[in-house]
């Protein structure tokens, strides 16, 4: 039983996985953590039963004082100390570290399924123009309405409008992956010494004319809804979203980004 949460998370079931090609990148995942000790074993444990197995595992200990980092270890995972707090400074920490050439990204609560490093890494192999990949989530914990309401409303509206302001698809930040080479592109101009942003959305922004985001619904993980059971939480992701769109908007308009990436298409 997760904490707080009253219900237990089913595991999503693999794919096809004999259909994708052999692919030979090396992948690194990274995921930030600050006091979810219980949630990164869970997420450890999914990643221990990958078709495909990570390279390295990353976790980032954004100064925790709980098991976080003693769990990780654990489990055969490299951590890497950030104590500067927020999952922007935490998230580059980690990409920084990875050695791997595809960083995939989850956050502590989530729940990869099986075979969900290799739809990853097949999806970069069959969409090269793609800088990363991105898919989205399946809600777990809280009531019904909450899960509803997290799967239904908040991430299709999140896809949509983000979506129309950036010219293609944001980063879901509890899951997709990026090329390594891409980071070292974009991570200069990204707000990484802000708390007060999403760090995957900022991160969608930095794309230039000519990179690309491939998002494929059919790649998913468990997340827990724990950002939609209390009100406040909900307005906290709000709030930050308004001003990782703010930030970015005045660097350069919608109109004007859309125009750059037409004309670099």
């Amino acid at each position: 039983m997760l904490p707080g949460t009253g219900s237990e998370p089913q595991p999503l079931r693999p794919g096809d996985a004999t259909s994708y090609p052999e692919i030979v990148a090396s992948v690194s995942v990274v995921i930030p953590v600050y006091n979810d000790a219980h949630m990164l074993q869970i997420c450890l444990d999914a990643l221990a039963r990958q078709t495909r197995l990570a390279d390295e595992i990353v976790v980032v200990d954004n100064a925790c004082t709980d098991a976080s980092a003693h769990v990780a270890r654990s489990a055969g995972a490299r951590v890497v100390p950030e104590p500067t707090r927020g999952i922007p400074a935490a998230t580059s920490a980690g990409f920084d570290s990875a050695h791997g050439d595809i960083l995939a990204r989850l956050d502590a609560d989530s729940i990869p399924a099986p075979d969900w490093l290799e739809r990853m890494e097949a999806l970069l192999d069959a969409h090269p123009e793609a800088s990363a990949v991105t898919g989205t989530a399946e809600f777990y914990g809280g009531n019904r309405f909450q899960r509803w309401f997290g799967g239904s409303c908040y991430l299709p509206a999140y896809f949509g409008a983000m979506g129309m302001l950036l010219g293609h698809p944001p980063l879901f930040g509890s899951n997709y992956a990026i090329r390594a080479t891409a980071w070292r592109e974009v991570r200069e101009s990204a707000h990484l010494d802000r708390s007060d942003v999403h760090d995957d959305l900022d991160l969608s922004f930095q794309f230039r004319p000519g990179m690309t985001v491939h998002f494929d619904p059919a790649l998913r993980v468990l997340v827990s809804a724990r950002p939609f059971i209390l009100w406040n939480g909900f307005i906290r992701r709000v709030r930050l979203g308004v001003i990782t769109v703010a930030l970015n908007v005045l660097r350069e308009s919608p109109v004007a980004r859309r125009r750059r990436r037409s004309i670099s298409a």
